[in-house]
């Protein structure tokens, strides 16, 4: 007697439809940011700062603050006597990457801005396609993988955006989301 081991068509097993969608959700969200990294290549400190920069060594403010560096002097005791008038020595030390390291934070600070407004913006629109979508498994699918992309864009920036690009973008967020929640769900 032969047995039938093939699950019907209409009842698929919640864990195997469950597996697809976090499937969907992880590779939807490595595409986004994979596709970024491709098109928009993020700033390198080495760009910035080449080792030559960082490898000499610089004993006076004078040859420091010519090659970008800041100098920082430091007043310490030449000797231990405390009971005559101590005597001191100025001393210091370069920070040779100073100034490419500005201009590397600045320029990494607008790179991941924009791969933050991307996101957001991607997440936004999987969202909005997960609720046209007609195939259940997709329309949710989508949605979470639009909610991840939402958290991964603000793990990546929210620690240096600037409070009013943080409110601007939540709002337009907020905004689109309640006006799709009120036009798919409120029949």
């Amino acid at each position: 007697m032969e047995t039938n081991t093939q699950i019907p068509t209409e009842k698929k097993p919640k864990v195997l439809q469950w597996s697809l969608i976090i499937a969907i959700i992880i590779v939807t969200n490595l595409f986004f940011n994979y596709a970024i990294s491709l098109v928009y290549t993020q700033p390198l400190y080495d760009t910035f700062c080449p080792a030559e920069v960082y490898s000499k060594a610089y004993d006076d403010k004078g040859s420091c603050l010519a090659n970008g560096g800041m100098w920082s002097e430091q007043v310490v005791p030449v000797d231990g006597n405390i009971k005559s008038a101590p005597k001191t020595q100025i001393t210091g030390y370069c920070n040779a990457t100073y100034t490419c390291q500005k201009s590397y934070d600045t320029a990494d600070k607008t790179y991941s801005r924009n791969v933050f407004i991307i996101l957001v913006s991607l997440g936004i629109l999987i969202i909005i396609a997960g609720t046209f979508v007609n195939v259940s498994l997709l329309s949710i699918a989508f949605s979470w993988s639009g909610v991840l992309s939402l958290i991964i864009a603000s793990m990546r920036y929210w620690g240096s955006a600037e409070n009013l690009i943080r409110v601007i973008i939540l709002g337009v967020a907020l905004a689109t989301l309640i006006w799709l929640a009120v036009k798919k769900f409120s029949k």
